[in-house]
């Protein structure tokens, strides 16, 4: 038994007309022939609201299950059941809420800025640290000058090239 479709008219609106143009290959547009451009305005699908809608039943959330279902929403980490990556990991050291953040500098960029006496300020100055935490001074690089340098800690490296090459450091 072959299946028939039904004839009949489909629910979407029959195709619009275009202005015709003028005579002198312009549109001639007015009023009473204004329209939006072609596909510029779709009709929206409403979703779940019986067989002839397009997404009618299952209103294209699949068959059966949790996630068919209305106000269904699977919270971060969920892997249906089965234990979380997060979970499965072990623990593995701690947090030292005492941390204190230092802004690190080395000999090399100190001797390139060209101050004998060298201070947070100028160092922030000169864009080589930024925002306020305190400066410790690592001894990476070499140092030819002799320089005054303030800081909040110093690397024992640091403090022997700088005595070395003649400078002094102060901890502020």
């Amino acid at each position: 038994m072959a299946i028939r479709k039904k004839s009949g008219g489909s629910r979407k609106s029959a195709p619009k007309k275009e202005a015709k143009p003028a005579a002198n290959g312009a549109h001639a547009f007015s009023l009473s022939n204004l329209r939006p451009p072609r596909g510029s305005r779709i009709k929206k699908v409403r979703v779940g609201r019986g067989m002839g809608s397009k997404l009618g039943k299952t209103a294209g959330a699949g068959n059966k299950g949790q996630k068919s279902r209305r106000g269904y929403s699977r919270r971060r980490g969920f892997e249906g059941g089965q234990m979380p990556l997060h979970r499965r990991m072990p623990k593995r050291g701690f947090t030292n809420i005492f941390r204190q953040e230092f802004n690190i500098v080395n000999l090399e960029k100190l001797a390139l800025l060209g101050e004998a006496t060298i201070t947070p300020d100028v160092l922030r100055k000169a864009g080589v640290i930024k925002g306020k935490h305190p400066v410790k001074v690592l001894g990476d690089g070499e140092l030819t000058i002799a320089l005054t340098v303030h800081a909040h800690k110093f690397s024992k490296s640091a403090q022997e090239k700088i005595t070395k090459a003649g400078g002094k450091f102060e901890v502020l």
